[in-house]
């Protein structure tokens, strides 16, 4: 059986430890996967494009494509 717990207060911890120590529980933290971790990263970066700038971009390629 496993729990998710967040330590609001460090005594917490240190009795989650101790707990630990006697191999009553064991503890182990949660990384966060690459895919959530690039999400994030991605999302940091800049805004969506604007109508504006997609319609143009939409049309740019377009017209290539139609050149040939």
């Amino acid at each position: 059986m496993s729990f998710n717990v967040e330590i609001l207060n460090p005594k917490a911890k240190k009795l989650l430890m101790d707990l630990a120590e006697l191999s009553l529980i064991s503890i182990s933290e949660n990384r966060p996967s690459a895919f959530l971790s690039a999400v994030k990263k991605i999302r940091s970066k800049k805004a969506a494009l604007s109508l504006d700038e997609i319609t143009r971009e939409v049309e740019a390629v377009r017209a290539k494509r139609y050149a040939k």
